[in-house]
């Protein structure tokens, strides 16, 4: 943004009535925003700081950005939205938004209520982990959630998988040709039969004591059990439970999945007209839980930003979303 644009955009704060407000700066309200940016659309993005990939030091899995930190990637994202001077960029945490009786929506960031025509959700989902001691902060390193982002930094190790539900097969599956060795720690609890056979046939070995707790090693942590010797490893695949970052959805009374994230149609649309969502916080019907990949993310939000810029033109100025 220009500083005449800036310094216009300042002024007009308390009176300013945007076609777009994108809440949340991660990858999905970023590209969300450049895509509407390079439609000549007025937008304003909210960024509160805060961001679910904030424990780890890399991205993966990104093609052309693999290995990049979040971070880096969020200012690279941001220098290139200054060349669009309709697009503004504020380090505000929204805390309120509301439907108007008009056409459109208020949000209210830093004290401030804004009028936009259309809001894009782009605020990402917390994640929760086993309450076990130590767990968290191995977190985003020597822990992980996704073998499509983490499982390539295993090679060669010995990994735990740790968890007894119906998905602990396959993960075990996924790392066989990355680890040297899984191992599922079922933390006291039993494997269905289905569950059982899946790791019996991948070669991976079962731990059923209870956990205890992690402590980092120079392999990567040191497991510890109720009973039994610890077991040393490179790398944990922890599967976490995620409710949204922020209480909009409910604000709103838009429509949720069994996941817990926003549901919305192939084009980012919610149940609520004039309302988009995009990256972890929302997902289709049809897939059971966000990709939660920073690309898909970034790809989200494009479809979305793309969706709101087809919202606008469809009705002028002033009508109600339908």
């Amino acid at each position: 943004m220009t500083s005449a644009t800036l310094a216009r955009a300042t002024n007009d704060h308390a009176t300013a009535t945007y076609e777009v407000v994108v809440v949340g700066g991660g990858p999905a309200g970023l590209q969300a925003a450049l895509t509407l940016g390079r439609m000549h659309r007025r937008v304003l993005l909210l960024d509160s700081g805060s961001y679910r990939n904030d424990p780890t030091p890399a991205m993966h899995n990104f093609l052309t950005h693999d290995g990049r930190a979040p971070a880096d990637l969020r200012s690279l994202a941001r220098a290139e939205l200054t060349a669009y001077d309709t697009v503004e960029v504020r380090d505000a945490a929204a805390t309120e938004v509301r439907r108007t009786g008009e056409a459109g929506f208020e949000v209210v960031a830093d004290g401030e209520t804004i009028s936009t025509r259309l809001l894009l959700l782009a605020t990402g989902v917390r994640d929760t982990l086993p309450d076990k001691p130590g767990l968290a902060g191995l977190f985003g390193t020597v822990a992980a959630h996704c073998p499509f982002c983490h499982g390539h930094e295993y090679a060669g190790l010995p990994v735990a998988v740790l968890g007894s539900h119906a998905h602990v097969g396959r993960l075990a599956a996924m790392l066989t040709p990355i680890a040297s060795e899984v191992i599922v720690l079922t933390d006291g609890a039993d494997l269905d039969e289905v569950g059982a056979a899946a790791v019996a046939g991948v070669g991976a070995s079962v731990r059923p004591q209870r956990v205890s707790g992690f402590c980092p090693s120079s392999l990567g942590a040191t497991v510890s059990f109720a009973s039994g010797p610890d077991l040393e490893v490179g790398g944990v695949l922890v599967s976490t439970t995620f409710e949204q970052s922020a209480p909009f959805a409910d604000q709103l009374g838009l429509s949720l999945l069994e996941s817990g994230c926003v549901e919305v149609d192939a084009m980012g649309r919610t149940s609520l007209p004039g309302v988009f969502a995009a990256g972890d916080a929302a997902h289709t019907a049809v897939m059971p839980m966000p990709m939660s990949s920073v690309l898909m993310a970034a790809a989200a939000g494009q479809m979305a930003g793309a969706s709101c810029v087809a919202d606008l033109l469809a009705r002028p100025a002033g009508t109600p979303p339908s």
